[in-house]
């Protein structure tokens, strides 16, 4: 039989940087790789065969038993979110308790590294029903993404009548959510500073409590792929594995693409043992499972979903 040809659509990662260049493939399939600026829709493209996906969207629509995607525990993106909350230079706020009460912006309610962002509130008792949650684009001109989501809104959650960036610099926000930094972040002198100080200490803490880097994008695949090559779940997390693996022998390698990328890769190792974003059901069962129970505490999921809903 031909092998077939597969298409996925991704953001650019450097660990699939392999894949890209055909270091890496997979077993019994011709992987046709695309990267994209903003996350794909793969239900909303006919000619993907899968790509990259919102974890809590899949896990949402899973839940709610729609299964045209199958899901794969290769966790594409992963992160920390003790770095993704933003406060003005001046403010007095300084750690997650602190916002209670306050007024956040987010650029958007079910997306899942603001879930996970928010449960770091919740840790601290702060109860969210009291923050007015504002949710919007971090910059003016920002489109192509749904900010909203399929269920109605909490009383206490509105769409932001400005960008995310102007409402913390006028003092409309206390501080805001957002995976991505502003350019300004990295020019001194700028408007605003990491609520938490020293997040990789909060991060490094973080991971000894939990024993996982929170996920937030994973791999998926139409259905009907998956029923015409049953086996391609298995050679996609392997080939996804040999890109991954590749990449971090290579940077280890070749470490002068920062000044300081050897010091990060063998303190990174230090910490987190041989990989940090591990793929696989038993490797993110405790993740996974974190990350449900905080959809429904959250009311994001109406109802509680069991980790084990999610793949296969």
């Amino acid at each position: 039989m031909p092998i077939p040809r597969i298409r996925l659509a991704v953001r650019d990662w450097d660990h699939l940087v392999p894949l890209l260049t055909g270091r890496a493939g997979a077993r019994g399939a011709a992987l046709e790789i695309e990267t994209r600026d903003i996350t794909p829709d793969v239900l909303a493209e006919p000619g993907l065969d899968g790509g990259e996906t919102s974890f809590s969207r899949y896990a949402l629509a899973r839940a709610a038993g729609d299964d045209r995607l199958v899901g794969l525990p290769v966790f594409l993106m992963r992160g920390f979110r003790q770095r993704c909350v933003l406060v003005r230079r001046d403010s007095p706020l300084t750690s997650p308790a602190d916002l209670a009460g306050a007024t956040v912006g987010l650029t958007g309610w079910p997306d899942s590294g603001n879930t996970w962002t928010r449960a770091l509130l919740r840790a601290e008792g702060v109860d969210l029903a009291g923050v007015q949650w504002r949710i919007g684009p971090l910059a003016a001109g920002e489109t192509g993404k749904d900010r909203v989501g399929a269920r109605p809104l909490p009383a206490n959650v509105r769409v932001a009548d400005r960008p995310l960036a102007d409402g913390l610099a006028d003092g409309t926000f206390d501080a805001i959510f957002t995976p991505f930094m502003p350019p300004e972040m990295f020019a001194a002198g700028g408007r605003f500073r990491h609520l938490i100080a020293d997040y990789r200490a909060a991060e490094t803490a973080y991971f000894g409590r939990t024993g996982f880097v929170p996920g937030i994008h994973l791999l998926a695949l139409r259905r009907e792929v998956v029923d015409r090559h049953p086996g391609l779940p298995e050679a996609l997390q392997d080939a996804f594995e040999e890109s991954k693996r590749t990449w971090l022998e290579r940077r280890r390698l070749l470490a002068d693409t920062t000044p300081w990328l050897l010091d990060e890769l063998e303190t990174q190792a230090r910490i987190f043992g041989p990989d940090w974003m591990p793929y696989g059901t038993e490797a993110n069962a405790a993740m996974t499972a974190a990350f449900c129970e905080e959809l429904h505490e959250q009311g994001i999921a109406p109802r509680p979903i069991k980790a084990e809903e999610l793949f296969g």
